[in-house]
């Protein structure tokens, strides 16, 4: 029996290059082999007659070799292994393509089953690049569904069949269970022996898909026990009482929607139990999460305690600044600015005011996080776009106080079963209106046979005193992907498309000051159009802009061009936003969801099925660790179900201290490291 987190030389064929070769698919210890998924499965388990066999289809054959392979070799790199084979029903053609060491593998007169995708050629078929063995060899496939795994050079599809058979040989028995007992009975759960078994050398279709369901559950269930953990021991820290206040004594300019009324009781209650709060809230484009953030604020200044507010770019960093110091000012909060740009001397006084406690809320970027930075007593941090940050810089934030509340900030709608994981250590507070005086923006997905007509349009929006921000994916030219390039695209619209109008530029690689004018210039009404990468995809507020063209939609998801839309229709005029689709008829179909709705719940859900978490967040910031088997997208109901479960479990055992938690409690303590990492 072998040790599931030892390593994997002791398997025939596994010597250390083959080990290199299987480390690049992660693949270290038993236990990573064993974890290693099939990706699909071949049924070979009826052979057919040549005869009965229909072009495209790809099945299992056992013939004879009836001619002696041919070597020709059609053009450099390019040589072609031809031969006939019959089961004396019909005879069909194999072709091997720079494999020319076949030609002296197969002789007239020897059995081989072929498995592969036929096609024909006028009355003959053919089937190239088949699968083979020879009949009646020792290890044979055939007769067998077979697992197909994600390959690497070097690690062969069989290799892989046999390296894994030899380690299911090698695991222990019983395997360790990671789910308990009540749980797997309740929910219909196999062993995982069982499952382990049946998934890399299954009985039938229907034992992969038991194994897999099993599988899914598993890795939903220790993903939520993780999270689950976390929430239980932050919640355990007893955290600055700060005494709720009525929300109505906040004077604001405007009415609050009853969704900031309730998230802002939420959190008030959360900030006076005695307990650290932790809490998501997220909220669509313009749902007023800023001013919720801002009552939570006011409420921990009244107390004498001081709040930190940190941003992802310097550009967002600085709106909130102004937008909280004109909301917070008329109660004598003090309101101090901390960037990474920031001159030596106002950077000094900052400091000085955040040490003394002179400042009241600070609001800034990473730079808040830097060695330097000490708080007075510092009670609440809020960060905003949290995909934006890792958990080790929320972490780090936090750590400026003594356990101070947390609260995230998110305008990135997402289902609240997923935020319920990927913020699975926070609880969650959704923004679901939109406060009166937000319009509806117009959206509409167009062709190149359009440009024409959409460059009217622009001048005409200028001409009507507006502006307009127009988006593409790429900074530099790139021949090999059809997209615009920002920088490329300025200069052809300054030089030949709108020769009088005032275009500027702004993307990513420009230095803090250049992206500082050019928006400073912009918000002022000094340019008409603003060409830009996805830098302004998150807060930037330019209520005169009434138009938002992006180029090559195609390559955005849709949860981000939600976002890109949102920086139009903030002031009171009638907005538009214009998708220019590169992509065909499945790219329209697709982009046509921002034009059927403004909802950005349900284009997030649109969104997470159509490509999955990884690229719906466009970085793996998040903390969320690469899922195995569990597709987000499809696996929603399970999801629940497991956090359900995770509950329960965290609620009779919160260490997972029980001796049917151990093999639970070290996955648990191994996903920890990951998802801090």
């Amino acid at each position: 029996m072998a040790d599931l987190d030892g390593g994997i030389r002791f398997i025939k064929g596994i010597g250390e290059k083959k080990a290199k070769d299987l480390s690049k698919l992660g693949i270290n210890t038993l236990r990573d082999l064993l974890g290693y998924f099939p990706r699909d499965y071949e049924d070979r388990t009826s052979v057919k007659r040549i005869a009965r066999v229909e072009e495209g289809e790809r099945v299992c054959i056992l013939a004879s070799v009836v001619t002696a392979p041919s070597l020709a070799r059609i053009r450099r790199g390019l040589d072609i292994v031809k031969f006939r084979v019959s089961d004396g029903s019909g005879s069909a053609t194999v072709t091997f393509f720079n494999q020319s060491w076949l030609k002296d593998r197969f002789k007239p007169g020897e059995d081989y089953y072929f498995y592969g995708k036929f096609t024909r050629s006028g009355a003959y078929l053919n089937l190239p690049s088949p699968e083979y063995e020879k009949f009646g060899a020792e290890g044979s496939e055939t007769g067998a569904i077979v697992p197909i795994y994600r390959l690497t050079s070097g690690v062969s599809n069989k290799f892989l069949l046999s390296a894994i058979r030899q380690g299911l040989d090698a695991a222990p028995d019983p395997f360790p269970e990671v789910i308990p007992e009540s749980v797997r009975r309740a929910f219909d759960l196999p062993h995982a022996g069982w499952s382990y078994r049946e998934i890399h050398r299954p009985t039938d279709m229907d034992s992969v898909a038991s194994a897999r369901r099993r599988f899914v559950f598993e890795e939903l269930f220790v993903l939520a026990t993780t999270f689950g953990t976390i929430k239980h021991r932050e919640r355990e820290y007893s955290g600055y009482v700060i005494p709720p206040k009525k929300v109505d004594e906040f004077r604001l300019p405007f009415a609050l929607t009853g969704a900031q009324r309730r998230a802002a009781a939420e959190l008030m209650e959360d900030m006076g139990s005695g307990r650290v709060m932790t809490r998501l809230l997220q909220g669509d484009v313009g749902s007023g999460k800023t001013a919720v953030a801002a009552i939570c604020v006011w409420a921990v200044c009244s107390e004498g305690l001081q709040s930190a507010f940190m941003a992802p770019t310097e550009i967002l960093a600085e709106q909130h600044f102004r937008t909280l110091s004109d909301m917070l000012g008329p109660y004598g909060i003090r309101t101090v600015l901390l960037t990474g740009s920031m001159k030596a001397a106002e950077r000094r006084a900052a400091l000085a005011a955040i040490a003394t406690g002179e400042a009241d809320l600070v609001v800034g970027t990473h730079a808040i996080i830097s060695d330097n930075v000490d708080f007075k007593s510092l009670a609440l941090v809020i960060t905003d776009e949290q995909h934006r940050f890792g958990v080790r810089q929320r972490t780090a934030l936090s750590e400026k106080g003594d356990k101070p509340h947390v609260l995230v900030m998110s305008a990135t709608p997402i289902p609240r079963t997923l935020a319920l994981i990927i913020y699975g250590d926070l609880d969650v507070s959704i923004l679901n209106e939109i406060p009166s005086g937000r319009q509806k923006v117009d959206t509409f997905v167009v062709g190149e046979d359009m440009r024409e007509r959409i460059n009217r349009f622009i001048r005409k929006q200028v001409e009507e005193g507006h502006q307009v921000f127009i988006v593409c994916p790429m900074i530099e030219e790139d021949e090999t992907q059809n997209a615009a390039s920002v920088k490329q695209y300025a200069e052809e619209l300054r030089s030949e498309v709108f020769p009088d109008l005032r275009v500027d530029l702004l993307h990513g690689k420009m230095k803090a000051a250049e992206k500082e004018a050019v928006m400073a210039r912009f918000a002022g009404g000094e340019s008409d159009i603003l060409v830009s990468t996805t830098v302004v995809e998150v807060g930037v507020d330019v209520p005169n802009a009434t138009l938002m063209v992006i180029e090559n939609a195609e390559h955005f998801g849709l949860s981000q061009l939600h976002q890109l839309r949102g920086r139009v229709g903030r002031g009171k005029a009638k907005s538009y936003c214009v998708l220019f689709n590169q992509g065909g008829a499945e790219a329209e179909e697709r982009l046509d969801v921002l034009k059927n709705t403004n909802d950005g719940f349900k284009i997030s859900s649109e969104d997470l099925r159509l490509r999955g978490p990884g690229d719906f967040f466009g970085s793996r910031q998040h903390g969320l660790p690469e899922m195995r088997l569990a597709d987000l997208r499809g696996d929603m109901e399970t999801l629940s179900a497991a956090q359900k479960q995770a509950e329960l479990v965290l609620r009779d055992d919160p260490e997972l201290a029980l001796p049917e938690h151990s093999e639970l409690r070290r996955r648990v303590r191994a996903l920890q490291s990951v998802s801090l990492s």
